[in-house]
């Protein structure tokens, strides 16, 4: 079985700004994804297409 250190490990220690920033990145692509479908959603209807 593998071998835990628990004294290794401090909770809260770890650096998580490169995790941050990736999250940060996806909610504003999600964020434009949403905007963009809802502008060629509404062109449609406009258009009767």
């Amino acid at each position: 079985m593998a071998d835990h250190h628990h004294s290794e490990h401090v909770h809260g220690s770890m650096d998580i700004r490169a995790q941050e920033k990736t999250f940060a990145g996806f909610v504003r692509m999600s964020i434009w994804v949403v905007c963009i479908s809802f502008g060629v959603l509404i062109f449609m209807a406009l258009t009767n297409a």
